[in-house]
């Protein structure tokens, strides 16, 4: 059985220095002047745990696949700990800046502490007490992505075909401390994109049945097939393969849902655009890139200053707020919208900022419920009375309302049902409907820790997205005798959060 890895917790902060000349000259690069790179690893073979069957095939597989469009591919079988290191190192070498670079792992993996470890074939048989042998015996997963990052890859696909039994249970034994299961992705860096074949809690099938013979898992066969659809961007591949694996896993009463974390700033094609217009009609610069084309334009700050101002957006009823954080002190700051007008300053709070012993700039700023996407310059003064910037700050309406209804979702858990006994019982979950538009599913359990039913919610109103429908039904008429119901939400970015139980 193979089993998934979590990672988690790791946030980078990339800041170039362009001017929007050179990003126009970005696009007369020829159009395929970066390449496409990937690395397929399959591990059966484990000596001190259990062994696999069909990981090497889906690692063969897939290099087959990623060929056909198009991929120099690395297929790495039955590596140990200084093997993998050894073809790690060769994948480093072979990708470029600007390349897509894809990675694909099937084998056993494990995680500790929140940190996630790919196991080679030489892997200890550790024990309770030996997380650290399992530490210095893996290859972190956090640290693919970083090595990538480090080749400045303008691309990079991760993909973990695993199951979720621990490796390390022996019968008369105490496991070594670890688990299943995937932490939301949501901090990935830009321009990354990651699909685990399982959700949380959730064992990836290797077969359907006994008389089974597809010689891949059920996920690997599932999404080799749809990634050499023409005409699917990558987002669109991962929600296909999501809604088969499911529908096989559910004709043998199995739960299996892949999960993806995307952090793409443009749609991504391997195998060709979706279908094009009439040539008539086609515009000058067509807005869908290929993966591995030159980067897309894109506003960068005008200076290198690491302390570039970051914005929080969150939405209410009036409209949005956007709160600008400036690492360095500031005297001042201004805005505006786009590339053209008038700054306006922010303005000042009633408090003194101890750096400074002068009014702190107020840096929050208000904008309308109906503003489109757009360019946010700000400008701040430093301690000096130099004016620093002006930086662009990149406003998505519908992205930066789906990460605030998440956020608000996390931080109140305790809040998404609540009981009431009125002409019987009732559970409410006008919370949830409040903050819909970052849920793509609500399911529920009644008196079973599984959730196993779908709530109906209604569509995400962007205009008014806190307002329940009148004729939506916010609760569920419960028997009396119910004693708890669990909950588990999946986002719209494809995460699962963990089951919640709510009790009488």
């Amino acid at each position: 059985m193979r089993w998934g890895i979590s990672m988690k917790g790791w946030l980078s902060r990339l800041l170039a220095v362009t001017s929007l000349a050179v990003c126009m000259a970005a696009f007369a690069v020829p159009a395929y002047a970066e390449k496409r790179v990937a690395l397929v690893v399959g591990n059966n073979d484990y000596r001190n745990v259990p062994k696999l069957q069909k990981a090497v095939n889906d690692a063969r597989t897939m290099g087959d696949t990623l060929k056909q469009l198009g991929f120099t591919v690395m297929v790495a079988e039955n590596q140990n700990r200084q093997a993998f290191s050894q073809t790690l190192l060769a994948f480093d070498k072979a990708v470029d800046a600007g390349d897509t670079a894809f990675f694909f792992y099937a084998g056993h993996g494990f995680e500790i502490a929140g940190q996630n470890f790919l196991l080679p074939t030489d892997v200890p048989a550790a024990t309770e007490g030996q997380e650290e042998l399992v530490r210095d015996a893996s290859i972190l997963a956090d640290r693919i992505i970083e090595r990538m990052q480090n080749r400045k890859v303008r691309t990079a696909i991760l993909v973990f075909d695993a199951c979720r039994n621990n490796p390390f249970e022996r019968a008369g034994t105490r496991a070594v401390a670890g688990g299943g299961g995937l932490a939301p992705m949501t901090q990935l860096p830009e321009g990354v994109f990651s699909i685990f074949s399982a959700g949380p809690r959730q064992t990836a099938l290797d077969r359907l049945s006994n008389d089974d013979a597809n010689p891949n898992s059920v996920f690997t066969r599932t999404f080799a097939k749809e990634l050499t659809q023409p005409g699917v961007n990558l987002v669109q591949v991962a929600q296909r393969t999501r809604r088969a694996v499911s529908e096989l896993a559910e004709t043998v009463r199995h739960k299996q849902i892949p999960v993806y974390f995307d952090q793409m700033v443009d749609d991504v094609f391997l195998n060709g655009l979706a279908n094009a217009q009439p040539e008539a009609a086609k515009p000058a610069e067509p807005l869908q890139k290929l993966a591995a084309l030159p980067p897309v334009q894109r506003l960068q700050p005008q200076n290198d200053s690491v302390n570039a101002p970051i914005a929080m957006f969150s939405r209410h009823n009036g409209g949005w707020t956007v709160v600008f954080s400036i690492a360095d002190p500031t005297l001042g700051i201004s805005w505006r919208i786009g590339d053209s007008g008038d700054f306006r300053e922010t303005g000042f709070m009633d408090t003194l900022d101890p750096r400074t012993r002068k009014r702190m700039p107020n840096p929050s700023v208000e904008l309308p419920a109906d503003t489109s996407a757009a360019v946010i310059q700000v400008r701040y003064v430093d301690t000096n009375g130099e004016l620093q910037g002006p930086f662009p700050i990149r406003f998505d309406p519908e992205a930066a309302l789906i990460r605030d209804q998440r956020k608000i979702l996390d931080m109140t858990a305790t809040s998404w049902l609540s009981f009431r006994e009125y002409n019987g019982l009732l559970v409410y979950y006008t919370h949830l409907m409040s903050y819909r538009c970052a849920i793509r599913e609500v399911r529920v359990g009644i008196d079973t820790a599984v959730p196993d039913k779908v709530l109906k919610m209604p569509p995400c109103n962007t205009r008014d997205p806190s307002v329940i429908p009148h004729d939506a039904q916010p609760y569920l008429k419960l028997a009396p005798v119910t004693k708890s119901v669990s909950v588990e939400l999946t986002y719209r970015d494809g995460s699962v959060s963990e089951i919640k139980s709510f009790r009488r």
